[in-house]
């Protein structure tokens, strides 16, 4: 078969890996003309897991109606706020019953649409849109640590042909039909990992860190389950599976950027300094506002946006959280309708 993936950084590298591995004739798309020159050339990428060895059947290109041309499947791997514009470039020449998958974890900022919203927004047609998330750092999918993911699909034929298409020996994939909790979480998980990371640059313990960690997955699945997503699914890989790597993994970017703040830097100075997409400090401010937007409080969600664009303390937000009123614990773990 043959699959375009759509994004040639670290994770997009680490999926034509995995499906070359396998056979699968990709055709891997890079924004910068370097990166698909070095790919075909030496089959490695350039810029990024540059130790990877990439199989002859994965082909670059920086045309992206080239990618997609001829593909059964398109597996976007952009970061979150270029899903959109990716999705522009391919909506003229897509044929429309081709599978398309997501692998950006994020909300778009301004519409507080999720990633599978902003493609049927784009390109219509729900049914054959899907969403992977998962504990899947690319430094370990890439070398065959085992490891295991969530692919969450409108359609459950589409669910189990990238079930397929994805699973090997090393790389475990299951269904959930429950999108918007698969989409959230892996969101919203980056959040936390920011305030984790933070924690870690502010000098604080373990117990503080299972403390943000645990009412971090409380916002999680409050927040999803008013907008429709199954409680149970942030139990699972695309929840409390990705929280633990992301909140505690030297590999997690969003952790490392809370680090860096807490350290003294900025969201900007980061990026400039590591070349990589924190998307922890997007989702910040657009999972607030979507969070207002129906009426409810995510208060570590709220104090990391504050950190990261408002010029608050990271010292300062743990006085904030630490002294809010006192509640039931359960009523902030989906399960009991509440603000707490």
């Amino acid at each position: 078969m043959r699959t375009a993936v759509i994004g040639a950084g670290s994770w997009g590298t680490a999926v034509a890996w995995l499906l070359g591995g396998k056979g699968v004739e990709v055709m891997l798309w890079a924004r910068e003309p370097e990166i698909a020159e070095g790919i075909n050339e030496d089959h490695r990428n350039p810029m990024f897991l540059k130790d990877v060895a990439i199989a002859p059947c994965v082909t670059a290109t920086s045309d992206i109606e080239r990618a997609i041309h001829g593909a059964e499947a398109v597996v976007i791997v952009t970061p979150s706020h270029g899903v959109r514009g990716v999705a522009e470039q391919m909506s003229a020449s897509l044929e429309r019953t081709v599978p398309v998958v997501n692998l950006a974890k994020g909300v778009e900022q301004g519409s507080l649409m999720r990633m599978t919203q902003v493609l049927e927004d784009v390109l219509g047609h729900r049914e054959r849109l899907a969403a992977i998330s998962g504990p899947n750092h690319a430094e370990e999918v890439s070398k065959g640590v085992p490891s295991a993911t969530v692919v969450a699909a409108y359609s459950e034929n589409v669910g189990r042909f990238l079930q397929e298409m994805f699973m090997t020996p090393f790389f475990r994939v299951y269904t959930n039909p429950d999108v918007i909790g698969v989409e959230l979480g892996g969101a919203s998980k980056n959040v936390v990992a920011v305030a984790a990371g933070m924690s870690d640059g502010l000098g604080y313990g373990d117990n503080t860190k299972a403390t943000l960690m645990t009412r971090g997955l409380a916002e999680m699945s409050r927040l999803g389950t008013h907008l429709g997503a199954n409680t149970l699914t942030y139990m699972g890989l695309a929840g409390m599976g990705d929280l633990i790597v992301t909140c505690t993994s030297r590999h997690s970017r969003n952790r490392a950027l809370g680090e860096w703040v807490a350290t003294g830097g900025t969201v900007d100075s980061y990026a400039a300094e590591t070349h990589m997409v924190a998307e922890g400090a997007k989702s910040a401010v657009a999972l607030d506002d979507l969070a207002h937007s129906i009426g409810m409080e995510l208060p570590i969600t709220h104090q990391v946006r504050s950190i990261l664009y408002d010029g608050h303390k990271p010292s300062e937000a743990g006085a904030v959280l630490m002294g809010r009123s006192a509640a039931d614990e359960l009523h902030g773990m989906g399960l009991i309708e509440d603000e707490g």
